[in-house]
This record gives structure tokens, sequence and C-alpha cells, in this order.
């Protein structure tokens, strides 16, 4: 396993890059869903995203990024951090769970976390809300000085320009705007659910036929 941006690609994103003027304001009256969730439609046959809730940290002309935030994975911090020779000295953290970011480069580290704060590759989402590539994150985290919240998955989900508008066009998904809280905050059960009430539904009463919000 690895910890560091994707490799640049045909629905990958440089997490190094320098942001130009116009990262994250869309153009013109084009759909932006950066910092929102996008939650899966029970309709949904990809094994990957069924029953899904993957939060949305870039959205541009050509395309997005996101990361699946309810599946965690049979793999601890603690594990993780033993893998890639990191001393984890914070018992609590080392308890938190690894999750499936999406089947995009799953052998590297993708670090969702808040305050942004100031790591080597880290792509700013939304406030205080950050996406990080880089190791520094994590060797700060294994001696107590990282990100007072801190996400860890491996791989991403990643959509090649206008596949995701095509997928909203289908009704594969209910989008709503992001709360980090709900992110942090939540364990990973109660995530998905969180999100639909986001949008004033009660999750038992999704249906598959209803529109995107």
């Amino acid at each position: 396993m690895t910890c560091g941006g994707p490799r640049p690609g045909e629905n990958a994103t440089d997490l190094s890059a320098p942001l130009g003027p116009d990262y994250n304001r869309g153009v013109g009256d084009r759909m932006n869903l950066t910092h929102h969730f996008l939650i899966a439609m029970p309709a949904m046959a990809d094994p990957h995203f069924a029953n899904s809730l993957t939060y949305v940290c870039e959205h541009n002309p050509e395309g997005a990024l996101g990361i699946v935030v309810n599946k965690p994975i049979d793999l601890k911090l603690s594990a993780l951090f033993e893998q890639i020779d990191i001393p984890l000295e914070d018992g609590a953290l080392s308890e938190a769970h690894v999750h499936f970011g999406g089947p995009v480069q799953l052998d590297r580290g993708f670090v969702l976390h808040r305050p942004i704060g100031n790591w080597q590759s880290t792509l700013p989402i939304h406030d205080e809300v950050g996406l990080t590539t880089s190791k520094d994150v994590l060797e700060a985290a294994g001696r107590g000085e990282g990100p007072k919240d801190m996400f860890v998955s491996l791989g991403y989900a990643g959509w090649q320009a206008g596949q995701l508008e095509q997928e909203l066009a289908r009704n594969a998904w209910l989008t709503v705007e992001a709360d980090a809280n709900l992110l942090f905050d939540l364990p990973a059960d109660r995530r998905l659910p969180a999100a639909v009430r986001l949008l004033g539904i009660d999750f038992s009463r999704l249906s598959d036929t209803a529109g995107h919000g």
C-alpha cells in the first residue's frame, strides 16, 4: 500500500497539480457537485456502489472524483500504519477502520480531514475539509499531531467528463449538499440514512423511482 496522489489519467485527478483560478466555481450553469453527497438509489446495480454514500471531492468539466464514506473494511488504522512503517501512538485512532473509498487505485491511501492544514499534497474541498494523498498527514497523525478529524480510505471513485451527469440523468443517484459533521461524527452505518434525511426523506421510504435533488 502506498499513500500518494493518483496517477493522472482520463478519469483520475492529479491532486498535486496547482489549482487554476476557476477551480471549483463551475462554468456558467454547469452542474458542480463538489462538496455534495451522492446517495445510491436502491436500483444501483454496480456492487461497488450499492447502498453507498459518496462524498464528491472534485467535479469539473474533466470529470469527478469522490470517496465512498460508508463502507469500512476489515483493516484497522493500527494495521495500516504498521504496513507503511509509521508509528501510531494514538490508541483511539488505532481502532478506527480504514474504508473502501472506491474501485480506482485500491493500493493508494486517501485521507479526508478537517481542518485542511498544510500538507504536501492536499486538495481543498470546502471550508475546512481537505483530501490529502501525501504520507505526511499520516506521519503527523501517528505522532498525535494530525488533523482533528480524519477519515482514511483505500481507493477512490472516478468519473470521466460527462459520466456522472449521465448517471444522474438516469436517476442512479440522489444528491444533497454535504454536511462534514455527518462524515466525521457519525459511525459508518448511520451516514447513509442521515444523508437521506438531509433531503427530508425517510430512508426506509426511499424509492428507486425518485428523481435527484
